[in-house]
Parts: structure tokens; C-alpha cells; sequence
């Protein structure tokens, strides 16, 4: 578990390198959000791995501090139960930078990186790639983590029945794993690919036993 405090401390700076509005309100109403009950992955802990990932991938991004509030925000929205989850987060932050006026065009970048962390799309190049092979770092983790991973997601769709949770959890991964890269940089490939697929396999075996 991430210490708080250092957790604060990450958010004034980047946040004082965004804009001279006062941030506090802002870092409050976000660990509120992190702190829900109903969140056993999406939590600050996520957030914390997140920017340690980031710190590793500083030197690949154009715009570091505009990905690192993209982390901060990704997972502000999170309801199980929702579909539009990524999209509500955006326009969260638009709102939030927009009252703190930051200009507008970094508001539209942070918002659409944000967007991205739906992993729909494969294509993609830059910072919008290291902030989504970032976000699925856990799938190449060390298969024990990996496994705390996956039982914490279970518990986050807990209100859904066995049979289709196993069902939609098996498509979910099966999508990664049928892609010709689940991490898009050389940089993430390198260290994760291999564990990620080696991980999904064993959790596909599961879920279809």
C-alpha cells in the first residue's frame, strides 16, 4: 500500500505545474472517489503502481505531466454496473481543469487520454500508448499478484451471478490475449508481454474449467 502522504505530495506538484488554482479540494474529492467500497482493484493502490510505472517510462513521454494527470483521473468514475465509465471520469477532469483554468487544449488532451483507458483501440502511438500500457501493467505481473488482481475484480462484480461473471470475465481476457500485442510500446513489450499472455492463459484455463 502506497504511503498517502507521498501520494499528496505527487499530486501538488503536478498539479502546481499544471495551474496556480488551489488543488486541494480536488485531491480530496479524488481519494474520496478511490476510497469507495465497492472498489477492491480501482483504488488508490492502482493509482500508486500507476505513477510508479510512470516514473520508469518519464523518458518516453512528450508530455509527462499532462499523463500524469490522465492517471490521477483514469479510474476517478467507477461504477461496475456502467459502460461509460472512462467517459464520465473525462468529463470530470474537464470540468476540473476547466475551473482551474488550465487552457483548454491540455484540458481536451488529459480528457482524451482518459478516454483511451477503455482499451478499445491498438493502434496507438506516444504518450496514448504508455498511459494504456501503463494501465494494464497488473496483467503482466508476477502470477501471484496477478491472481490478487483478478479475485480483487471478482469482488468488484460481486452483485453478478458465477456463471456469467466467469463467462464475460473469459471474453474480457481472451480479447487481450488475441491481439498481436497486448502492449504497445517496445519499452512495455519488453518487460510484460510474455508474463501478461503466460498470466491470461492460466486465468482463461480457470474460467473455462
Amino acid at each position: 500500500m502506497i504511503d498517502p502522504n507521498v501520494l499528496l505530495g505527487r499530486w501538488r506538484t503536478v498539479w502546481r505545474l499544471t495551474t496556480a488554482a488551489d488543488g486541494d479540494a480536488v485531491i480530496l474529492d479524488l481519494i474520496a472517489r478511490y476510497a469507495e467500497p465497492h472498489r477492491a482493484y480501482h483504488n488508490l493502490d492502482h493509482i500508486g503502481d500507476c505513477l510508479t510505472h510512470l516514473d520508469a517510462a518519464r523518458h518516453l513521454l512528450a508530455r509527462p505531466n499532462e499523463v500524469e494527470l490522465a492517471i490521477w483521473f483514469h479510474d476517478a468514475i467507477y461504477d461496475p454496473q456502467r459502460h461509460d465509465n472512462e467517459e464520465q471520469s473525462a468529463l470530470l477532469v474537464a470540468a476540473q481543469l476547466s475551473a482551474a483554468r488550465v487552457a483548454a487544449e491540455v484540458t481536451a488532451r488529459v480528457a482524451e487520454l482518459i478516454r483511451l483507458t477503455a482499451h478499445t483501440r491498438d493502434d496507438l502511438a506516444g504518450d496514448a500508448a504508455v498511459l494504456c500500457d501503463i494501465d494494464l501493467a497488473i496483467l503482466g505481473a508476477a502470477p501471484q499478484r496477478f491472481e490478487r488482481y483478478d479475485a480483487a475484480i471478482r469482488h468488484e462484480y460481486e452483485w453478478v451471478p458465477e456463471v456469467i461473471y466467469r463467462r464475460e470475465r473469459a471474453r474480457v481476457l481472451a480479447g487481450f490475449l488475441e491481439r498481436p500485442r497486448i502492449y504497445q510500446t517496445p519499452f512495455f513489450f519488453d518487460r510484460w508481454e510474455k508474463q501478461a499472455r503466460a498470466n491470461i492463459t492460466v486465468a482463461l484455463q480457470k474460467y473455462h474449467s
